[in-house]
């Protein structure tokens, strides 16, 4: 626990009780997760609180949001060092049609795009749906 009371602080986020347990469970799971599912992790927890500390680490760079076209914003945590702007570190993400997990391809970027002059870009999200590897070898 001492090592993420140090990397929340490094980033100017206070160690609650609630960022400490959210960030612990973030870091375990290898998935995008919604706020609702972090809720459900949580025996205790107000959603309010719950929210506003994922919004917190989005504003900190510890997250980033993932629109995955289920209707349902997920978050996962970021890389050290990301930095999860239009421009910088942006990568493709995986929604499995069959577990219906997301998943963050950070080792595959997504290639600057150039817009015609007037378009302002302001978010870019790349979500690949299909079957996961998990899930393609239960589909003999």
């Amino acid at each position: 626990m001492e090592k993420i009371v140090q990397f929340l602080e490094s980033k100017g986020i206070r160690p609650t009780a609630m960022r400490l347990m959210t960030y612990k469970r973030l870091a375990e799971l290898n998935v995008a997760i919604s706020l609702g599912d972090l809720e459900k992790d949580f025996k205790v927890s107000e959603r309010s609180t719950l929210f506003r500390t994922m919004k917190a680490f989005e504003e900190k760079g510890i997250v980033h949001q993932i629109e995955d076209g289920t209707g349902v914003i997920k978050y996962a945590l970021c890389e050290e060092n990301c930095e999860c702007e239009v421009g910088n570190d942006l990568h493709l993400h995986f929604h499995c049609n069959n577990c219906n997990e997301t998943v963050c391809l950070t080792e595959h970027k997504i290639p600057h795009i150039n817009l015609p002059d007037g378009y302002i870009t302001e978010d870019i999200n790349l979500v690949v749906k299909g079957i996961c590897e998990k899930c393609s070898g239960n589909l003999d």
